[in-house]
Formats: structure tokens, sequence, C-alpha cells
């Protein structure tokens, strides 16, 4: 199990799909979103990411995302810790 520094899990899933198009983020079809999987922390899922990006890059309308699982878990935990300024 990989955690960070402070002894917490930081997941991150990698996804795409073709989108509808190049203006806008939306789906052709939700069906046949490739749901690469979800990652222990942001460096295993950027190479995910990347090795998806480069192997779709001839088809421009297709995208890859990664979204960071942590943040909706626990949305207060990418919240900088209070140092005492400003109150």
């Amino acid at each position: 199990m990989t955690e960070n520094a402070d002894g917490k899990q930081l997941l991150h899933l990698v996804f795409g799909g073709e989108l509808k198009s190049l203006g806008e983020v939306r789906f052709r079809n939700l069906d046949d979103l490739d749901i690469v999987g979800i990652f222990p922390d942001y460096q295993s899922a950027q190479l995910a990411w990347r090795a998806k990006a480069q192997a779709t890059v001839d088809n421009a309308h297709m995208r890859y995302f990664i979204v960071h699982l942590h943040r909706l878990l626990d949305p207060g935990s990418d919240k900088p810790a209070r140092t005492g300024e400003g109150g």
C-alpha cells in the first residue's frame, strides 16, 4: 500500500475517451470510456496517462485525464497548513 509522507493515500484515476468536439469536455459515447485504472500516487498516474495519450496521438478527439480522487474523498486534504499569517 503506497502512502505519502503523512501516511495518507493519494489515489488518482486515469481515464479517457473520444470528445464530441475539441472545444469542450463532452464525450462522444460514455459507454466507450477507457478506464485505465486507479493509481496510488500522481507519478504512476502520470506515466499511465502519458502512455495512453501517446498511443492515441493520431486521434485529435481522444483525450485522457487524471482525476485526483483523494481530493474528492477528503476535500480538505489539499488545504495548506495554517501558518498564523492573516488570521
